[in-house]
């Protein structure tokens, strides 16, 4: 029952109210004191942003995650698309914890941008992720040989590399069995074992991992995928996340040589503690930055649909108002420094609470969003399976309950 002047005049409505909107918007004209009750809230990216810091401000790579990162985030997340370009890119802008140019890894800088990552992908930031931790590792390790083969590439994004400590740190917490055994070969090793599934990890990437020497001991090594008796295999499919370049790897009489032992038997219980905690707490970063869009896309559909929206839970101020606390006390543990001197249980009750705040986060935008939310390719259904797999990667909530009442303290105290 419309006719073709109706279209035109509908054309004509949303050209005045999209010229309106933007000269606004380049004038920075106030809202009308009428309208403020129905104004949208400040975006939480904007509320929390970082500042620039001496020596290199995360600016160009929260330029460069916008740009080049955001569209490719379905294809990433749904398609299995490995963004290697990206991490190399990422590298190069000091994006894996260190200035350009430089090899001392800085936690605070490496927590901040993941955070900026994860607000345009979550699978790559935990890419992100793996590539630091990795860098982490080597910047501890006792034996300066490996750190001078192969920190700098790491750094840099020239070479990349995944981190096989899930099986390692489980069996450390009475978890799991280890799966992977070496023997002495000379000051080398020889490693046979199996992997479930490591990410970041393909073909020339760069695999650290700990193996079993004998009861109760254990070494750090790096393993180069290309090696003679590495085979690395598909896994299964996953709910989301399919382009981490995630393996099963099979290892059969590999040979390490001593240039790339991070940690001999003697020297391992000193390493795990310089590692351990740093690298859980950058894990903080995903949760964080997926948060952060979840609140955004939470408070853009708050006011668009205000009547209904307003009576759900978890609203974008209430999680705001978390979501401010949790990321102080982040970068305050990072500031603190790394090493064994980073307290254990503020980090991992800071990492149960970052991950049980994203799960509330995520549900609530998919719930804002309405129908809207439960399509596949909406953001928000994205945001909800990028936020169960924070909840589940190691150490996943459970694993952190148990190593928190491990540490003494009771079950009210642990949830």
């Amino acid at each position: 029952g419309f006719s073709q002047a109706q279209a035109l005049e509908v054309v004509l409505g949303v050209s005045l109210a999209t010229l309106c909107n933007y000269a606004n918007n380049l004038a920075q004209t106030p809202i009308n004191p009428e309208l403020q009750p129905y104004a949208l809230p400040a975006p939480a990216a904007l509320a929390t942003a970082t500042p620039a810091r001496p020596g290199g401000g995360l600016e160009p790579i929260a330029d460069y995650a916008r740009q080049v990162l955001e569209p490719l985030a379905e294809t990433i997340d749904r398609e299995g698309f490995y963004p290697r370009e990206f991490l190399a890119g990422l590298g190069q802008r000091g994006g894996f914890g260190a200035d350009p140019g430089s090899l001392a890894v800085d936690l605070v800088r490496q927590l901040e941008v993941i955070t900026e990552v994860a607000r345009h992908c979550g699978a790559t930031a935990f890419l992100s992720w793996c590539q630091s931790a990795c860098a982490w590792y080597l910047a501890q390790a006792p034996q300066a040989t490996v750190r001078e083969r192969h920190l700098a590439a790491l750094l840099s994004g020239e070479r990349l590399a995944g981190t096989g400590m899930s099986n390692v740190l489980k069996h450390l917490a009475g978890i799991e069995s280890i799966h992977l055994r070496a023997r002495p070969d000379g000051e080398g090793y020889i490693v046979d074992g199996m992997l479930p599934w490591v990410s970041n990890l393909d073909h020339g990437h760069l695999l650290l991992t700990a193996a079993r020497t004998g009861e109760g001991r254990y070494a750090m090594l790096a393993i180069d995928t290309a090696a003679e008796g590495v085979t690395l295999l598909r896994c299964p499919d996953f709910a989301g996340m399919a382009g981490t370049a995630t393996r099963n790897v099979r290892l059969s009489g590999v040979r390490v040589a001593p240039g790339d032992v991070l940690a001999h038997p003697a020297q391992f219980d000193a390493f795990i503690a310089a590692i351990k905690i740093p690298v859980i707490l950058l894990q903080v970063g995903i949760g964080l930055g997926v948060g952060t869009s979840c609140v955004e896309d939470i408070a853009r559909d708050s006011a668009l649909r205000r009547e209904d929206n307003r009576l759900l839970d978890d609203g974008a101020g209430e999680l705001e108002a978390v979501l401010a606390g949790l990321r102080q006390q982040a970068l305050a543990l990072a500031a603190a420094g790394g090493g064994s001197g980073l307290p254990s249980l503020p980090v991992l009750r800071l990492r149960a609470a970052a991950a049980e705040w994203v799960l509330r986060a995520a549900q609530s935008a998919v719930l804002h969003a309405g129908a809207r939310g439960y399509l596949l390719q909406d953001p928000a259904q994205r945001r909800l399976r990028e936020a169960v797999f924070v909840a589940i990667v190691t150490p996943a909530i459970k694993h952190l309950r148990k190593e928190i009442r491990d540490l003494g303290l009771a079950p009210a105290e642990v949830a």
